[in-house]
């Protein structure tokens, strides 16, 4: 029986709504409608970004109608970045944190994230990843999780969440009950999570259970069906999860919010608006909505049919009742929050420190010698074989050996090699542009002769075989490099949780600091078919060059393995930078692993590339890191 009048349920159905918009300045007249007709809260995506003074006269207005309006974002920091998408991240993501596995490291991290936020007028982040990424072929968790093992993402976990609340900015842990060990996107079809109860309880549960020990007031659902828990309904939509697991068993009693409803996992069956419906009915208490679908309408239609679902009993009026409690509840707390939070200094320069100590540099030694024809099977292999996700194992036209693939006795495989008795002197300077995909970049006017940056701790680091001051391997004659370097980026397309337009890589930040520096980025698109584009845009302009290789989780795209193995076979001696989630197979005459793809690793790579720390002033069109 329905007992609020239509304005009433209209009302309720607003407050549970969490839309995106388009706009950066201005509040759309539709939204400021919504706000004051109780929407419960907004969402803000790179399209609202220009930078956080502007952020914040945003998030300002849009309070004016609504004081404790919930103002949330999805910036994880590391690949998925909102506040940073158009100039690349300055702190390294989840992946490389937990590689650290340094709780004081990551709460610092996290505390900064929260810093910028609260200054910029946002009360709910949608981060951490609490997923184990236990998949190494995951498409769409990767570099975003903590790691591969339970214990150090419950921990790490734990401690993003104390920094990022600590100020004022509440933490939201996903994507429950745990999106590591799937192999689809939600974006594009429905994950399946095979394990059985007991696993899933021992392996994917505990990071949101130490999310909750330490206050997390949010848990994001996940697009997926878990058998196990629930055979017919995704876990956004599933009352045995949300209500018996998550509430129930596990006694998380805050606000339960969805990931972007529009995704193919949910609405390819049910539609956004059944999706939405669906979603309450389970346990659902605010819906995300407005990654792809930012307009007027979209509300209206989810709205309408919360509205409609009440009338005719499909939604029970006390459910959508108390998911509305509880979003209210949430913004009375996070508002609350962060206006008891107090203002802080500038940014530190956490970010730079943290991707440093991220970084691992592995020198192939003899015992560890791969055969060049057998890379990119072996790196495949190591991630559990790609053909288990329907691509065939590594062979084709691109991973087979030519006679012109034969190793060349370039100048640059003699410099390199003569960098264990000189050093060059080294240079620094402005950025260039972001190289445009499959253009070469040229080095720059600037000869290399001056200098700006300092050989401190990167010299030592190149000298040490590692990164961050960890001890412990033997000196890599490589590096730093003596000679100019040609750098070439194999570039992915990226799932649509990471911006494709953010900066990302290692050449423009080298250039920074060797303006003698060439590059140019390749995509699969330009590879297909042409079997020159490797020898013309990669290998001839590396003649009497260092060859730095940049890839970004080589072993899920074949494609990208099979280029590595071809450039390898010619170039033995090339640098291999991997800057997404490494499978334990050293490549290239040396092996360096960022754990992911943010601005500021790209840099931490650079400086041990050249033995130099990055200048203070950042390139042009990049803001700076402290």
């Amino acid at each position: 029986m329905v007992s609020s009048s239509p304005p009433r349920l209209a009302q309720l159905a607003n407050s549970v709504l969490q839309p995106g918009f388009v706009g950066t300045t201005e509040v759309p007249d539709w939204l400021r409608r919504r706000i004051a007709a109780g929407l419960g809260g907004v969402v803000l995506f790179g399209r609202n970004i220009v930078d956080p003074e502007q952020v914040a006269g945003l998030t300002a207005a849009l309070r004016a109608e609504n004081p404790d309006l919930i103002v949330a974002i999805d910036e994880e920091a590391g690949d998925v970045t909102r506040m940073e998408a158009w100039t690349g991240a300055s702190r390294p993501g989840n992946l490389a944190l937990g590689a650290v596995d340094d709780i004081d490291l990551t709460e610092r991290v996290a505390r900064d994230i929260g810093r910028e936020l609260h200054a910029a007028g946002v009360s709910l982040n949608y981060a951490p990843s609490a997923d184990v990424n236990s998949n190494p072929l995951n498409p769409v968790i990767g570099v975003r999780s903590f790691g591969a093992r339970t214990d150090i993402v419950s921990r790490h976990t734990a401690a993003w969440i104390r920094g990022l609340q600590s100020a004022g900015v509440a933490a939201c842990a996903k994507h429950f009950p745990g999106h590591g060990d799937t192999s689809v996107d939600p974006h594009f079809g429905l994950p399946r999570v095979t394990g059985g109860a007991e696993e899933i309880a021992r392996t994917a549960l505990p990071p949101f259970i130490a999310a909750m020990e330490s206050g997390v007031r949010a848990v994001m659902t996940a697009h997926l069906l878990v058998p196990a828990y629930d055979p017919a309904l995704p876990a956004t939509l599933s009352p045995r999860i949300l209500n018996d697991l998550l509430r129930g068993e596990l006694g998380f009693d805050g606000m339960v919010v969805t990931d972007g409803i529009e995704m193919g996992a949910v609405t390819d069956r049910y539609g956004i608006d059944g999706a939405t419906v669906r979603a309450v009915a389970g346990g659902v208490d605010a819906v995300c909505v407005g990654g792809e679908r930012a307009e007027e309408s979209t509300v209206d239609l989810l709205t309408d049919a919360l509205v409609r679902a009440v009338r005719d009993g499909t939604l029970p009026e006390d459910r959508l009742t108390e998911a509305s409690t509880r979003v209210r509840d949430f913004a009375a707390w996070s508002g609350a929050r962060s206006r008891a939070a107090t203002a802080t200094g500038p940014r530190s320069d956490i970010g730079l420190i943290a991707a440093r100590r991220a970084v691992r540099v592995r020198p192939r030694r003899e015992e560890e010698a791969v055969t060049v024809p057998e890379v990119a099977t072996a790196r495949a292999d190591s991630a559990g074989a790609l053909h288990a996700t329907g691509f065939p194992r590594t062979t084709g036209t691109m991973g087979a050996p030519r006679a012109t693939d034969a190793p060349r006795a370039t100048a640059a495989t003699a410099a390199t090699a003569a960098t264990a008795a000189t050093a060059a002197t080294r240079s620094s300077g402005s950025g260039g542009a972001a190289s445009a995909p499959g253009t070469l970049v040229t080095a720059s006017a600037t000869d290399a002769t001056g200098s700006t940056g300092t050989a401190d701790w990167a010299g030592t680091a190149a000298g040490a075989g590692t990164a961050g001051g960890v001890p412990g391997a033997p000196a890599n004659p490589l590096l730093p490099l003596t000679i100019a370097p040609h750098v070439v980026e194999l570039s992915p397309v990226m799932n649509p949780a990471v911006d494709g337009g953010t900066p990302w890589g290692v050449a423009d930040p080298l250039r920074a600091l060797r303006p003698d520096t060439t590059s140019v980025r390749l995509t699969e698109r330009e590879l297909d078919g042409f079997d020159d584009v490797l020898d013309r845009a990669a290998l001839t302009p590396a003649d009497g060059r260092a060859l730095v290789v940049v890839v970004r989780d080589a072993a899920r795209h074949r494609w990208m393995t099979e280029a590595l193995a071809r450039l390898l076979r010619t170039r033995p001696d090339a640098l291999v930078v991997e800057m997404g989630v490494p499978t334990g197979v050293p490549l290239g005459a040396v092996h360096l692993i960022t754990h992911g793809a943010t601005r500021v690793s790209g840099i931490a790579v650079a400086e041990l590339l050249t033995g130099r720390s990055y200048a203070p002033a950042a390139p042009v069109g990049l803001s700076p890191l402290a």
